[in-house]
């Protein structure tokens, strides 16, 4: 969700996909193993492309190598826009192929509509946290704290943050400042497995931890334009004074209290909820596809 990498589910199968080009491209071989139910999907493309001439042909149009998160760590894997899916599609024999369309129709549709209006995105991020077992105080943080990161990714961007890299030492470096602790370091408290690195940290967050990742990233912000910060050293000195002053309320916090704010506890285990996850996703893909 705060990511451009993301993974969509077609009646209980997941699809990898990455918005590229300004339009979804979905991983060819997800497609081509939920339609065909091949064990081998990427012989049956491979069968296809020598079947079909014409499509073998064009190949070179239609299929793009994106980098693709898989259990490996990222990986360049062949995708596809919604056009290029078609296409393959048309040499696919199958009985899903045309329920299979029209879900692709609206998932790039869905993906203008939020562009066009982020009202919508923050309502699917809403549903998608409830889905989750997520209590409403908690997800009207999380969202705001979206709201805050997408305030602080686009001041840099203005500023001559480009790299991703640089984004990522960047806001590690808030974290360090507000927390005492690197983002790894923070991950490894919480117990997230370093295997899965889509796990999103924040994800895994209590309220207070919340709370404080909004209070550094918008004093960086604030900081950020106040002082004109340009390039990336000046940014980096931001990011330590922004994260300075979301770790000196924490201190003082935890002085008063006599409680760490960052701790081993992960938001739905607090909540007792995260056995019930499975149960509603399963609930929420029967209902959708009329199970």
């Amino acid at each position: 969700m705060e990511s451009d990498n993301a993974l969509v589910v077609f009646q209980g199968n997941g699809i990898r996909r990455r918005w590229y080009n300004e339009q979804w491209h979905f991983v060819i071989v997800d497609v081509v193993e939920i339609l065909t139910n091949s064990l081998q999907p990427e012989g049956y493309i491979k069968d296809m492309r020598r079947r079909d001439p014409e499509l073998s042909k064009g190949w070179g149009q239609i299929a793009t190598p994106l980098l693709i998160q898989t259990k490996g760590g990222p990986q360049k894997i062949n995708c596809a826009s919604t056009e290029g899916i078609f296409r393959i599609i048309q040499s696919i024999p199958s009985p899903k192929a045309e329920p299979f369309k029209r879900w692709l129709a609206k998932v790039g549709y869905e993906r203008i509509q939020e562009i066009e209006n982020p009202e919508i995105a923050q309502e699917r991020a809403k549903e998608y946290y409830e889905l989750k077992g997520y209590p409403k105080d908690w997800i009207d943080k999380r969202l705001r704290g979206i709201a805050i990161r997408q305030g602080l990714t686009d001041e840099w961007k203005q500023r001559g943050i480009e790299e991703k890299k640089e984004y990522a030492i960047l806001t590690n470096e808030i974290s360090k400042a507000t927390f005492g602790v690197s983002i790894k370091n923070h991950k490894e408290i919480k117990g997230l497995d370093p295997k899965f690195k889509n796990q999103n940290l924040r994800d895994h967050m209590t309220d207070l931890e919340l709370i404080f990742t909004m209070l550094g990233e918008a004093s960086t912000t604030e900081i950020a334009r106040s002082k004109d910060a340009q390039g990336f050293n000046e940014n980096m000195n931001a990011a330590r004074k922004g994260g300075g002053i979301a770790g000196n309320a924490r201190q003082e916090l935890e002085y008063e209290s006599g409680r760490k704010v960052v701790s081993s506890e992960n938001y739905l285990e607090i909540t007792g909820k995260v056995h019930k996850i499975k149960k509603l996703e399963d609930k929420k893909s029967e209902k959708k596809t009329g199970k």
